[in-house]
């Protein structure tokens, strides 16, 4: 159980100084002016909290496949470390601290983190989360985590290739990396953001910028220079029919890379 006094009030504002940061104030105050919606079931923002659980589903299935886990176990995760960089409300966190993971979130945004916070003492799931970036991270925690996860986050930050270096640098060797962002097309400009946001509004107006979407073979790069190798990579997508995600070979609009973790610096 969390020690409820440990939970400090929401903030709205946040004035740490961030120009040695790898993030963007205004990124920020995005998250911070929708994190109180994230975990609405029959809020606005459903879709999306239906497509995070799809991910994470797949997510755990590739963790037990690279670490040799048994996926039907009642625990499959039990005693692995797992941290999730850009941990937002913690949506990725509690399906990990669920399946029996040591669950560390980290965000940049103190707000999000306090509603991470509040949201795990209700559903009464040990999950530490902290007010932090991975540059800071990587120096405290260095090679402490059997996974770490980075999903949405990488469009969002003006250094790509350093925070993927700082995910490499917090993970064990042989460990297991996810990362999880766009595309950049022109059906990623169409679905995820004229569609997701404009049209259907599965996510507030301004969540992304098209421009700053990853490529696979940009992602591939970065991963490769942070001694990171693929051991696979899938796509999401949505069927307006049945109203699920799923996975896919596509990987034109959403994707993930799963890579299994070489650096040793």
């Amino acid at each position: 159980m969390l020690d409820k006094s440990k939970l400090k009030p929401l903030q709205t504002n946040n004035v740490e100084d961030t120009s040695t940061r790898n993030f963007s104030p205004t990124e920020i105050a995005k998250f911070d002016k929708y994190a109180e919606s994230w975990w609405d079931p029959k809020g606005q923002y459903k879709t999306a909290l239906d497509f995070n659980r799809a991910r994470v589903n797949y997510f755990i299935t590739q963790i037990c496949h690279h670490l040799g886990r048994d996926i039907n176990q009642v625990d499959p995760l039990k005693g692995l470390k797992i941290l999730d960089v850009g941990c937002g409300a913690g949506l990725v966190c509690e399906p990990l601290a669920k399946a029996g993971a040591c669950v560390v979130g980290i965000d940049v945004s103190e707000m999000s983190v306090e509603i991470a916070k509040r949201h795990a003492l209700k559903s009464q799931l040990n999950i530490e989360y902290r007010h932090e970036d991975a540059q800071h991270a990587s120096k405290n925690d260095h090679k402490h985590y059997d996974v770490v996860i980075n999903a949405e986050v990488i469009e969002h930050v003006p250094n790509k290739q350093a925070l993927v270096k700082q995910c490499s640098q917090l993970c064990k060797i042989n460990g297991c990396i996810i990362m999880a962002t766009l595309n950049r097309t022109f059906k990623s400009y169409l679905i995820g953001i004229i569609g997701a946001e404009y049209i259907m509004r599965y996510l507030p107006i301004g969540t992304h910028n098209w421009c700053d979407f990853v490529t696979p073979n940009e992602l591939q790069r970065m991963a490769t220079m942070a001694d990171m190798k693929r051991v696979t990579q899938i796509g999401m997508a949505y069927n307006l029919l049945t109203k699920k995600w799923h996975t896919t070979s596509n990987l034109s609009v959403n994707y993930i890379h799963v890579y299994k973790c070489l650096a040793t610096n």
